[in-house]
């Protein structure tokens, strides 16, 4: 070995055993360590920098262990010796092969033993040697394998879908596991990048999570965040480059239309960007785009009128409907505002989803009419607007009401707003709408409030104080008044219009409350009187019997 590249080896390694040794004692004091996970360091990078443009001396030598951030410097750095005279006395290509192939040596010794543990290293490690050289530099990469611990992952995983993925519940992951599962999936060592392979395995682990909420929501987040990984390092980076801030958009590379990628390549990212888009539509947009760009016909169409499936315009003699449910989108035109305006386009939405289309979907909406209901955390978006439009009119409110049935779905929202707090259940709008305007649709009020999700959506804690508006209290109403309040957040304050000031409805609060679970009862009454205290203070005001029936329900608070 030439003594400068050996200098510069040892210069390297000196800086790296010790790390080592302390990264060696931390992984080994790990607890629940994944059995999807081979190991933990699989990235080595060492980059030279000439010194003269730091001050003078010989250089620095950079040593990253795990992959940079680009906003982030945490190299490992160590001041080079005068061997850097010898080395850049060397031509590149010579320079390059050797150092490159000495420190490959001393890598590919080190990661394929056992020396600090079998779960150091995963069984890929990614080797990166980098130059400067004036105003260049010399580059060279390689990714490194270590067939053992693949083949015994491969058996690993093949064991783990087995067991954990196609089992029958109550059998479920662990959700460590699920952060490397998804990540394999998208691992062309493991499963070929291809729709009907990959999505059987993501769909079994939906269909497994969708009673559990929290699961089904960490699991889309783990598969999403592998897949956009996928799109974005292993497909997007070949042909375009990243440019704006950040990085966040993506400029086609000079020459990229010269070597298209295959039609493969180009449904299994189609297939991402489709999966993507249920949580980002907008990256779904941006990636359909950057497709087109790339010449594919699907995702020219895809963009203009979905999938082909649905019925993607429809020309009423009053209104004009588009549809793409790729996009999740529905966009509504009036030629007219009356009441058969209203009902041919409620016919065509309506006829949508009882096909399959998407029940979040985002609604546009071209009318000179803008109502919206009085309930206060709603959006004013055209969704709400095109709702509270068809509200106007009493004659459509059955019409109303079976859109509410084919649309309620628990654990969906609209599209109409940015997720978040105003984010709502596809069905929101016509149900609270006709339960403000027609009692005749309390029941659906009081299956919308059974199914709505309270963990995760907060729309519906105006609702109770509107209700109370419109149609004032009375004991008639407390039962499905009390479900309203049930179908609260559970973060919903106390709404300020609910005043029990009578026998009555005292009587009426306690008989409805009996039949229900201990939480319920005391979030009701939270919701109702805001404090136990407070409640305490009216019970000792009044006199019997609203007193007595006061103090049964202080008995049902904590």
């Amino acid at each position: 070995m030439n003594q400068y590249v050996e200098a510069f080896i040892d210069n390297v390694w000196g800086q790296i055993i010790p790390v080592y040794e302390r990264e060696s004692k931390r992984i080994q004091e790990l607890e629940n360590r994944s059995r999807l996970q081979a190991g933990v360091n699989d990235y080595f990078k060492v980059s030279w920098k000439n010194g003269q443009q730091n001050g003078g001396g010989y250089g620095t030598i950079y040593i990253d262990l795990y992959e940079p951030f680009d906003w982030s410097d945490s190299s490992y750095k160590v001041e080079a010796g005068s061997y850097i005279e010898g080395l850049m006395e060397m031509k590149d290509e010579a320079l390059l092969e050797e150092l490159y192939s000495a420190l490959r040596g001393q890598v590919e010794e080190t990661f394929q033993s056992d020396r600090y543990g079998s779960r150091f290293f995963d069984y890929r490690m990614e080797l990166i040697l980098e130059l400067e050289r004036g105003s260049a530099a010399l580059y060279r990469q390689e990714v490194l394998i270590n067939e053992h611990k693949l083949q015994a992952l491969k058996q690993e995983l093949a064991s783990f879908i087995q067991s954990k993925v196609l089992a029958d519940l109550p059998v479920r992951p662990d959700k460590d596991d699920e952060f490397f599962f998804a990540r394999h999936l998208l691992n062309p060592h493991f499963f070929a990048q291809k729709s009907d392979i990959i999505d059987p395995l993501i769909q079994r682990l939906n269909d497994k999570h969708h009673a559990n909420r929290s699961r089904l929501e960490q699991w889309s987040y783990q598969y999403i965040s592998a897949l956009r990984e996928w799109a974005e390092k292993q497909f997007l980076e070949r042909y375009f480059d990243r440019t704006g801030n950040f990085g966040h958009e993506w400029l086609l590379k000079e020459g990229a239309k010269a070597s298209l990628p295959n039609a493969d390549a180009i449904e299994f990212f189609l297939y991402a960007a489709l999966q993507i888009g249920r949580k980002e539509p907008d990256t779904r947009r941006k990636y359909l785009e950057l497709a087109k760009q790339l010449g594919s016909e699907q995702a020219a169409n895809y963009l203009q009128q979905g999938s082909g499936r649905y019925e993607s315009m429809r020309h009423g003699s009053l209104f004009q409907g588009e549809a793409n449910d790729i996009l999740q989108t529905i966009d509504i035109r009036f030629a007219s505002e009356e009441e058969a305006a209203y009902r041919e386009a409620l016919d065509y939405v309506i006829s949508l989803l009882e096909q399959g289309f998407p029940k979040g979907y985002k609604l546009t909406l071209r009318s000179k009419a803008k109502n919206y209901l009085p309930v206060k955390k709603l959006a004013k978006s055209q969704q709400h607007q095109f709702f509270a439009n068809c509200l106007q009119y009493p004659g459509l409110f059955p019409h109303v009401a079976e859109y509410a049935e084919a649309a309620m779905e628990e654990f969906a929202w609209y599209g109409d707003v940015e997720p978040g707090e105003k984010s709502a259940m596809p069905g929101t709008y016509a149900v609270f709408g006709l339960g403000l305007y027609s009692d005749a649709y309390y029941p659906l009020v009081k299956r919308y409030m059974e199914l709505v999700d309270t963990e995760h959506q907060s729309v519906q804690d105006g609702y109770a104080e509107a209700f109370v508006e419109v149609h004032g209290l009375s004991v008639k109403l407390m039962p499905v008044l009390i479900s309203i309040l049930l179908g609260g957040n559970e973060s919903a304050g106390a709404v300020k219009n609910i005043v029990i000031d009578s026998p009555e409805l005292a009587d009426a609060l306690v008989h409805e409350l009996a039949a229900k679970q201990d939480y319920q009862r005391e979030y009701v009454l939270y919701r109702i009187f805001g404090s136990r205290s407070k409640l305490a203070q009216r019970a000792k005001k009044e006199a019997s019997p609203l007193k007595d029936n006061l103090e049964k329900l202080l008995a049902w608070m904590r």
